[in-house]
């Protein structure tokens, strides 16, 4: 198993990987906009190489169309992820022999401004894991991915690998282990952010900006340099539909080289952005002697089909959380933290989308 780079502009060894195919690549992507990897791809078609692609289209066929349409029209074998699920998964695979395991999308407008990490696995157990899970999805067919010997699948053993990740991280800041954590600034996120601030984490940001660094990768790195150092990476984002609902794909490894460089490069992210202060902390709804409460922010994730991010924080595990909104709802229930992440498609932006978790009600508007 090796590393790729997590320099932003490094993509040039998965473009290497896709030139130096013999027999076969494997593709699966969210988000597929990159000219060169797409015109790599038709050329490995072209002198014989038999390339397979699965894009998203759940989410992501708008933006997948074109790369759909050019593949398809140079000797690509592409279709489109079973339908109904979110295949958030990005894994390159090259003659049934090694697999890169990305954080990144192949957009290529996002290689120069955004953090992410791609990790080159070659144990013949994890591939064979990959390809045999390709195939299937590849086909339409329910499999039971395999773990192999590395592997963190969603929604398949996802959860048991990072569920209640703020919780656990709360946790470690407590008992003083020291514990760092790198964004890029959302206010969506300002709830989870106060928990951990409060517990002792460091939380640095970057601003949302064009000019700032955008940490779109997803890396813990445990005991880095020390008995026992791990890290995970992969295309989980620690959110309810990621780890419970998405084809996604990480790995958890202490191979030593990959652990100190994500390490490093975290360490370098930290030190370039600043300090977080929690905001003033927000009313939650609570009714009258129940002991129950929430709070609730909501995010546009699709204008154009109307479709919202609610997030949801309340004192009530395991319980049904509904937001509903100009006649739409839609309902999950809360983790074992308290936390759930709703869609709710429907309401126009700029709707008050009125949250119920138990006893407790809340609102948010997007």
């Amino acid at each position: 198993m090796d590393s790729a780079s997590g320099r932003r502009s490094s993509i040039g060894p998965i473009y290497k990987l896709i030139n130096g195919a013999k027999h076969s690549v494997d593709l699966t992507m969210f988000e597929l906009r990159d000219p060169t990897a797409e015109a790599d791809l038709a050329a490995d078609a072209a002198r014989g190489v038999n390339v397979r692609v699965l894009l998203d289209r759940h989410l992501e066929k708008s933006r997948n169309t074109s790369a759909y349409d050019y593949l398809s029209s140079h000797r690509v074998h592409v279709r489109w992820a079973p339908s109904g699920t979110t295949y958030h998964q990005k894994t390159l695979t090259v003659d049934g022999a090694a697999s890169v395991v990305m954080t990144l999308n192949l957009v290529a407008s996002d290689y120069p401004g955004t953090r992410d990490f791609a990790v080159i696995d070659t144990g013949r157990a994890d591939v064979a894991a990959i390809v045999a899970t390709f195939n299937a999805d590849f086909a339409g067919r329910a499999i039971t991915p395999s773990d192999g010997a590395d592997l963190v699948w969603s929604p398949t053993n996802a959860k048991a690998s990072v569920l209640s990740v703020t919780a656990a991280l709360a946790a470690a800041a407590r008992r003083g282990v020291h514990v760092t954590i790198t964004m890029t600034a959302d206010s969506e996120w300002d709830p989870a952010f106060t928990e951990l601030a409060r517990a002792g984490a460091h939380i640095r940001l970057y601003r949302d900006s064009s000019s700032a660094l955008y940490i779109h990768a997803k890396a813990i790195v445990a005991d880095a340099g020390r008995s026992g150092q791990r890290v995970l990476v992969g295309s989980q984002n620690f959110s309810v539909a990621s780890l419970g609902y998405n084809r996604e794909l990480g790995i958890l490894t202490s191979n030593p080289r990959i652990v100190a460089a994500i390490a490093a490069t975290l360490a370098r992210d930290y030190a370039g952005a600043a300090s977080y202060s929690p905001p003033a902390a927000s009313k939650p709804g609570r009714p009258s002697g129940s002991g129950a409460s929430c709070t609730a922010t909501a995010s546009v994730y699709d204008a154009s089909r109307d479709e919202n991010n609610v997030y949801v924080h309340s004192n009530q595990p395991g319980k049904e959380a509904t937001a509903k909104a100009d006649g739409y709802t839609h309902s999950y229930k809360t983790n074992a933290s308290g936390y759930a992440l709703i869609y709710l498609n429907g309401p126009p932006p700029g709707a008050k989308i009125t949250v119920t978790v138990g006893g407790a009600t809340c609102t948010a508007t997007d």
